[in-house]
């Protein structure tokens, strides 16, 4: 059979398509390439946000006074990941890492921290100043000026103790209430 001539015009007009349909095959290819580059980056960026705020609850967990640190750190890595955030906070059903409820508990748990210090702390120092008081009971209810003295520097000494924790108590309860905010 004869070779037409429409037949080399058929394969010269294939070859001068290759490489249109070369350059899309490569098109279609670098595309799910970013694609599936693009979805790594952002499985990855979840999972180092998940592993580093997973330590993060077990430190808080332990200390709530750990969310001062936390806390400022949880709302920058929002801020420069928001995808990852999203999804996390779309996974976890609330505010990733640390939800409103979960900052309620911490500001609760320090102040009941706080409430118990305060008991132990006044017991404590009764004890101290009745052991001086049995003392001067002891040499006949006269305090002489070394029992006076050191009633004066229980009293101080409580007072420094409790001012001390009690401000730390304060700038503590102050900035969790504001992250619950």
């Amino acid at each position: 059979m004869p070779v037409t001539p429409l037949v080399p015009a058929i394969i010269f007009a294939l070859i001068g398509l290759l490489p249109v349909i070369l350059g899309a095959i490569a098109v279609a290819l670098l595309r799910q390439l970013n694609q599936t580059a693009s979805q790594l980056r952002r499985e990855l960026s979840i999972q180092q946000q998940l592993a580093l705020f997973g330590a993060a609850a077990v430190a808080i967990q332990q200390d709530p006074k750990q969310l001062l640190v936390w806390q400022p750190l949880a709302q920058t890595s929002r801020q420069l990941f928001p995808e990852a955030f999203s999804a996390l906070d779309e996974a976890s059903g609330g505010g990733f890492p640390f939800t409103k409820q979960e900052l309620q508990a911490a500001h609760a748990r320090c102040s009941s921290e706080w409430l118990a210090w305060e008991r132990a702390h006044d017991a404590e120092y009764a004890l101290k100043t009745a052991a001086v008081h049995d003392e001067i009971a002891r040499i006949g209810g006269q305090p002489t000026p070394l029992l006076k003295t050191r009633l004066a520097a229980i009293e101080q000494e409580k007072l420094e103790r409790y001012q001390q924790r009690y401000e730390d108590y304060i700038k503590t309860a102050k900035a969790l209430a504001a992250f619950v905010e």
